[in-house]
């Protein structure tokens, strides 16, 4: 029989005192729930003397956005836990400390961030991170080539796939990226201003035909073990450090996924600047600063990513001319497209960004929204064909400017 409970602050300090070497025994801790997402609680537990800090953090049975008719596998603590603990190794200096766990109370132990900001929040306010494109793009490239085929004993990719088999919440993706925005279902959750152009989603073939064929590579492309919702608000930083986060949704997947999810938030972020900035020169310069660092993450992966696959590729035919540029190409094609269904979720589907949903005026929030699904259905149905980043930044230019907002 189980012997899970969810965790009391109380609870919560008990289990901070087992981490061996890490609080004294009479120091007097503090405990605050900090979490705000939907699948997890989360505890920082303080020393206030020595100002010693970690974070517990416990999965829920079931979704909190919806309540306990969705229920959930606790076994994504599990996941989460051995994905970040790979991450860390692969790159230690953007991925908290994995300082312990439990299996059968779901319970990550791990560093806390508290000296860093949520990235959706920066980004709200205003801030920018000049070194978090190399960041992110040295991530994302170390993170899939050395668990990918290319990187790692094919054999042991298979055992370690096997690990992160995580269908609870892959069901979650393919549920709401991939199928609800696409038709009339009570998942969704869309505000009645954008009414035409959600009907017009739902009417679009062309457009479902993209969102198949990505749906299938989804479901059936186990290249590289994949973040799974690298996002904005899966990501802490400063001016000086990025750390990426909560990587429950780890499974093995196609690669643009993780880059996709990466550009849609930027976009998402570029599209609701008209409601957080004060004037147009202020706009200009946050949003050209927005679409800079799509280029520059892209451009960073793919050069960590080609550097890896010539000094450590362990694939002999892999080494075959013209393999590699083929390669690079479908995942950008791949990442392009993921990335119009990450932005047309989350202004249709279920649960939204704080980019767009927080802005104050009415006509700038509908606009960002409108502006969010044009960006993103021609992401999609220009996916395929695309051959550059540089297209891309572009093709986004050209729908602000066909709307009349401002650059």
């Amino acid at each position: 029989m189980s012997q899970y409970y969810p965790l009391s602050l109380e609870n919560a300090i008990v289990y901070a005192r087992s981490i061996p070497d890490f609080f004294t025994a009479d120091a007097n801790l503090s405990c605050e729930e900090i979490g705000d997402g939907n699948l997890n609680l989360v505890f920082k537990i303080e020393d206030p003397i020595s100002a010693k800090s970690l974070i517990v953090k416990q999965a829920l049975p079931y979704a909190k956005v919806v309540g306990e008719s969705w229920p959930l596998s606790l076994d994504r603590a599990r996941i989460e836990r051995e994905a970040l603990v790979i991450q860390h190794t692969l790159c230690p200096d953007l991925v908290p400390i994995v300082y312990g766990g439990n299996q059968e109370l779901a319970i990550t132990v791990m560093e806390d961030l508290s000296d860093h900001t949520i990235m959706r929040k920066g980004l709200i306010d205003g801030n920018t991170y000049p070194r978090f494109p190399e960041h992110i793009g040295r991530f994302i490239a170390h993170t899939l080539f050395y668990t990918s085929d290319l990187g790692m004993n094919q054999q042991r990719k298979k055992e370690q796939a096997a690990r992160f088999v995580n269908p609870d919440l892959c069901k979650i993706t393919e549920d709401l990226i991939f199928e609800d925005p696409y038709r009339d279902v009570p998942n969704n959750d869309f505000s009645e201003d954008i009414i035409l152009e959600v009907k017009q989603l739902w009417e679009d073939t062309e457009l479902h035909l993209e969102v198949a064929l990505l749906r299938e590579k989804f479901l059936t492309h186990g290249e590289a073990l994949l973040h799974g919702d690298l996002h904005t608000g899966s990501i802490f930083v400063t001016a000086q450090s990025t750390k990426v986060i909560d990587p429950e949704f780890a499974f093995y997947g196609p690669m643009g996924f993780d880059l996709g999810a990466i550009i849609a938030n930027l976009l998402l972020n570029f599209t609701a600047q008209p409601g957080w900035s004060d004037n147009t020169e202020l706009l200009e310069e946050r949003r050209q600063w927005l679409l800079t660092s799509i280029k520059n993450v892209w451009d960073q992966f793919e050069n960590h990513f080609r550097r890896l696959w010539n000094d450590y590729g362990i694939d002999p035919i892999s080494k075959t001319p013209g393999y590699q540029n083929l390669y690079i190409q479908k995942v950008l094609r791949d990442a392009v497209g993921f990335a119009g269904c990450k932005m047309i979720r989350r202004i249709v589907g279920l649960s939204h960004v704080a980019d767009i949903e927080t802005i104050q005026d009415d006509e700038l929030r509908h606009q960002a929204k409108v502006t969010a699904l044009q960006i993103g259905k021609a992401l999609l149905k220009y996916g395929r064909s695309t051959s550059s980043i540089d297209e891309i930044i572009d093709l986004t230019k050209q729908i602000v400017q066909t709307e009349g907002v401002s650059l």
